[in-house]
């Protein structure tokens, strides 16, 4: 079972890139970030007749968040994030396909920091600890993946200091992404390749893609009852140097199909 997390960073405007993807790569599941479209014009039929069914949550202008699973539909478990009623930012979907819980997340940037933006981050990343809490309570296989909008250490940027004040790397951000490691978490690309130089995000911005100055922010992290399953993860960073790209690209995990290993 593949399963990925791609921020496509405006569904509509990169459709060609997404369909031309899955059509190489194959995931079973894909938790998509950054939609940029409200619900209505989500683009279900283009992504069904590629072979898909979809859920979504979307937006105008910002945030949007989507799962797609090949040949099936998701069921849809939850569409927000709880703990704040009041907040309206599409930024969580989570369904169940095929025995596993997926849930896609679009974390907060939080730039400018310090300040409001910053403080919202911190405390979405609050709630999305407390909820990763209950779901690994229920002991069942769960994918949380998305775009955490944190690099978790200074081996997942490349060498640079020009980030030092960027809320992604921010001591807060990098804390909280620790703390919810530390509930019982895998981060599935550092546990297939420990020490390799891996990077999902490469900003548009003084030719970063080119000199491959990227970022490691775009992460998969995996309750025990999926981390057993485990075989592979990695990048398609190759997405990022098409025509008209996301800045991203889209990391993945495979895991065993047969939850007992046989």
């Amino acid at each position: 079972m593949k399963i990925a997390t791609f921020n496509i960073n405006n569904v509509r405007r990169r459709l060609p890139n997404l369909l031309a993807w899955l059509a190489d790569a194959k995931p079973d599941v894909v938790s998509l970030q950054e939609l940029k479209t409200a619900d209505r014009d989500f683009p279900e039929a283009a992504i069904r007749e590629a072979g898909y069914g979809a859920v979504w949550r979307g937006q105008k202008t910002w945030n949007g968040v989507a799962i797609l699973a090949r040949g099936c539909d998701p069921i849809v478990t939850r569409t927000e994030l709880p703990g704040d009623p009041s907040d309206e930012q599409s930024r969580y979907i989570e369904a169940a396909v095929n025995g596993v819980l997926v849930a896609s997340l679009y974390l907060p940037n939080g730039n400018p920091q310090p300040g409001p933006k910053f403080d919202y981050k911190l405390a979405w990343f609050e709630r999305l600890i407390a909820h990763a809490a209950a779901l690994l309570a229920a002991k069942v296989p769960v994918v949380l993946a998305g775009d955490y909008n944190v690099v978790p250490t200074d081996a997942d940027i490349y060498p640079s200091k020009s980030w030092g004040n960027d809320a992604l790397l921010q001591p807060e951000s990098r804390a909280a992404f620790r703390r919810l490691l530390d509930q019982g978490w895998t981060d599935a690309i550092r546990a297939i390749h420990p020490r390799e130089a891996i990077y999902t995000f490469w900003d548009y911005k003084r030719d970063r893609w080119r000199r491959n100055a990227g970022l490691r922010i775009d992460h998969l992290l995996l309750s025990e009852e999926a981390a057993e399953r485990l075989l592979d993860a990695g990048v398609d960073r190759e997405v990022r140097g098409c025509e008209s790209a996301s800045d991203h690209a889209p990391a993945w995990i495979v895991l065993r199909n047969d939850p007992k290993g046989q």
